[in-house]
């Protein structure tokens, strides 16, 4: 329990800080907030999944046993939401945001956790556990985006948004370099790994800046939905999924511990970029980081 404080607390005071900055630039302030989502975007979270994925051991363990419980639990997590489109009574920006908030992870409180329980194993295991999922959730999300976000273009304009979006060229540059096997200057990974450092900090402040406590239709039911996909059935698929594909020890620790974690930041980068619901984007991120204080204990206990 004390671990998943260390690790959400520090998220939950930086979304605060944001909400607190914003209220003080008063009417008509702001002006810095648009300049920095675009930034965070563009350069801060590519960087963030290049220096994280190109460094991932991919041979630390057999990857196709995480990658069975990974991308099985997601792919169905995505289909159960999109199942429950018509249920939810959201339009399509606001349906974007509950993907989003079910399938996204915020990777800063994955690598604290994983290192309090399992040392540099850990955080080895969860970063290799990232370079599996984070590509697939990036795809995911963009895609429905494109399909049900304002302005998408439709899925006619899917291959030139895959192709040219930041957050998934970052993941394919990053598993380049992995795979390449070329040794990565110091110079370079310092930098991206400074650069993913001011990601973390620069989209939390984006999500508390967005954050409105104005209630609109439908916001207590999309948070409530994307939370208990996310922190509930998420973590309780990976497990199941583990167990069929004999995944055990401290790397089904890893992917439950990553499917159950709250969701990004990125993605209220990314609903702003997209033509998403960007305000409900910011209520679940926010909500949600609070409630894995409860939830993240109780998930890792299935493992």
């Amino acid at each position: 329990m004390i671990v998943t404080l260390d690790a959400v607390v520090p998220v939950a005071l930086l979304i605060v800080l944001g909400w607190w900055l914003r209220r003080r630039d008063g009417p008509g302030g702001g002006a810095l907030w648009a300049p920095l989502e675009r930034i965070t975007y563009a350069v801060l979270s590519p960087a963030l999944f290049v220096s994280s994925i190109a460094r991932a051991d991919l041979g630390l363990v057999d990857p196709l046993p995480m990658l069975g419980a990974l991308a099985g639990s997601t792919l169905a997590a995505t289909g159960v939401l999109l199942a429950l489109r018509r249920v939810l009574g959201l339009d399509g920006p606001a349906f974007t945001s509950v993907v989003q908030g079910g399938i996204r992870l915020n990777t800063y409180v994955g690598v604290i956790v994983a290192a309090g329980l399992y040392g540099t194993d850990g955080v080895a295991l969860f970063a290799l556990a990232s370079a599996v999922l984070v590509p697939l959730v990036n795809v995911v999300c963009v895609t429905v985006l494109v399909r049900h976000g304002r302005g998408g273009g439709g899925l006619r304009t899917l291959p030139r948004q895959l192709a040219g979006n930041p957050l998934i060229l970052g993941c394919a540059a990053g598993l380049a370099l992995n795979l390449s096997g070329l040794p990565l200057p110091a110079a370079l990974v310092g930098t991206a790994d400074l650069l993913g450092d001011a990601a973390l900090a620069c989209g939390m402040l984006c999500v508390g800046a967005a954050l409105s406590w104005r209630r609109t239709p439908g916001t207590g039911r999309a948070l409530a939905v994307s939370s208990a996909v996310k922190l509930v059935a998420l973590p309780l698929l990976a497990a199941g999924l583990c167990r069929l594909w004999g995944l055990d020890g401290a790397a089904a620790t890893a992917v439950v511990l990553i499917q159950g974690l709250p969701t990004a930041a990125s993605a209220y980068v990314l609903a702003r970029r997209m033509g998403g619901d960007a305000p409900l984007m910011s209520t679940i991120t926010a909500g949600q980081t609070v409630l894995a204080l409860l939830t993240l204990p109780l998930a890792l206990q299935v493992v």
